[in-house]
């Protein structure tokens, strides 16, 4: 009977496989020794490596470029970054590397526009689309970047009222987007998403508020974001058919309207088991757009995707030790690890959500069901299932070399979420961050982003120096 872990792996999924293989029994994400930086920098530590972003990138461009092909499609593809997702700048300069745009949520995100105009990582022909419902602070700042030569920044309207804050402050003609309300899927809470006008009011909202003011302002752009993403289902093809068919209703009395913007991201591999045909729904969602356009007899719009997770999320892992093993019945048998998810992967925690999980070492020894714990006093300070399984299986703990995990593909979100740098609970500090990139010459090196949070550094958070 075969029990060690690499033969469970082998058994379950195909391996090695995209992203990660063994040497020498020891796991290599992208190529890179992980050990060998563990061995150097201890854990716990976060892993950033930024190739993989261009790659992400690169991958999605050169899809919708074979769609276009195949469709014969008459539009232009704009990829965007959405900051949200991450807003390091390491990683917004590293996206900016592979032409392409930036999407905004908050006024703030504005002020990092303007940084990266002046360290010329951007020009004022980028496309900065201004999503989110809009204070003062924001509107006033998106007028800002339009006075100043921005020409392709898109206020997106979230309501009705949002407009009046640019005819008052900007000063130049500049262009317009509506976010689409969507229907929530079926298991949400509540029927229609908070943000956005609602589909039936547009056209009326077009011909009271915007047409005739073709001096001052124009249509150009409809947005639409689905909360799931972009997923082969009937809800997700029945709102992206509704964003279509407006569009081709709004553009027969609106020729300056030319573009159509997805929000809404790819999912991105939580499991060795994952399985999503990327290919496949970039043709079906060019196709759909394509002949809902020609029954209209209306020209096809441009496609702006707006990708978060898709391009940043695969860039990062967590590497965490085994502390020590627990055995607290006959069936839990707890790894304690040398950190918090809570604090350092907080969707683990408030939504449930899985990475993907393998150990970094002891792949040659046996395996066993175990639940990972956190070292902070709170009971949710765990992980107990996989993606595709409902249980964690892990190698044994044996000889003197402790067992390694590792998180992967965690770079979306949970330093946003979980306040970088803050205070955490339990004052479980913000473990180290190493960033692997290319250097002036091509070749990979590894430094130091940020040094394990220290007590001086949180009690001055607090008050007390």
């Amino acid at each position: 009977m075969n029990n060690s872990y690499t033969d469970l792996v082998k058994q379950t999924f195909h391996f090695p496989q995209e992203g990660f293989h063994l040497e020498n029994n020891y796991l290599q994400y992208n190529n890179l020794d992980i050990k060998a930086l563990i061995d150097k920098y201890g854990t716990p530590l976060k892993l950033t490596y930024l190739p993989k972003i261009g790659m992400q990138i690169n991958k999605a461009k050169q899809m919708f470029a074979n769609a276009f092909k195949k469709h014969k499609y008459e539009g232009a593809y704009n990829y965007c970054y959405c900051t949200k997702s991450s807003h390091f700048s390491f990683v917004v300069e590293e996206t900016l590397k592979h032409n392409i745009h930036l999407e905004t949520s908050y006024a703030y995100d504005i002020e990092i526009i303007k940084k990266l105009y002046q360290r010329k990582k951007i020009t004022k022909d980028t496309f900065i689309i201004c999503n989110g419902y809009k204070q003062k602070n924001y509107t006033k700042r998106i007028a800002n970047l339009l006075n100043t030569g921005f020409k392709n920044v898109f206020p997106v309207l979230d309501n009705v009222e949002e407009l009046d804050a640019y005819r008052k402050s900007v000063k130049v003609p500049f262009k317009l987007g509506i976010r689409v309300a969507a229907e929530e899927e079926p298991s949400f809470p509540f029927y229609t998403s908070r943000l956005g006008i609602r589909p039936k009011d547009i056209l009326e909202f077009y011909v009271d508020h915007i047409e005739g003011y073709e001096d001052k302002f124009t249509l150009k752009m409809l947005h639409i974001f689905l909360n799931k993403g972009i997923k082969d289902d009937i809800y997700y093809w029945s709102e992206l058919n509704k964003v279509i068919n407006l569009y081709c209703q709004l553009k027969k009395i609106c020729p300056e309207l030319d573009s159509i913007n997805i929000g809404g991201g790819f999912p991105i591999k939580h499991s060795l088991g994952f399985d999503y045909d990327y290919q496949f729904m970039i043709n079906e969602i060019v196709g759909n757009i394509k002949k809902a356009c020609k029954n209209a007899k209306v020209p096809m719009p441009n496609i702006f995707t707006e990708f978060g997770s898709f391009t940043v999320g695969e860039s990062m892992a967590h590497i965490y030790s085994v502390l020590g093993q627990k055995v607290q019945n006959d069936r839990e048998n707890w790894y304690m690890i040398d950190s918090s998810f809570i604090t350092t992967l907080p969707d683990t925690w408030g939504i449930g959500e899985k990475f993907l999980m393998l150990p970094i070492n002891k792949w040659d020894e046996e395996y066993h069901r175990v639940v990972l714990g956190g070292i902070t006093c709170d009971s949710h300070d765990y992980y107990d299932s996989e993606e595709h399984i409902n249980e964690v299986f892990l190698p044994k703990l044996a000889g003197e070399e402790p067992l390694y995990v590792g998180f992967f593909h965690t770079g979306a979100y949970q330093d946003q979420i979980s306040g970088y740098g803050g205070i955490k609970h339990c004052l479980i500090p913000s473990p180290k961050h190493i960033i692997v990139g290319h250097d002036k010459d091509g070749k990979l090196k590894d430094w130091v982003y940020a040094k394990e949070q220290t007590a001086q550094s949180m009690l001055k958070i607090l008050g007390y120096m």
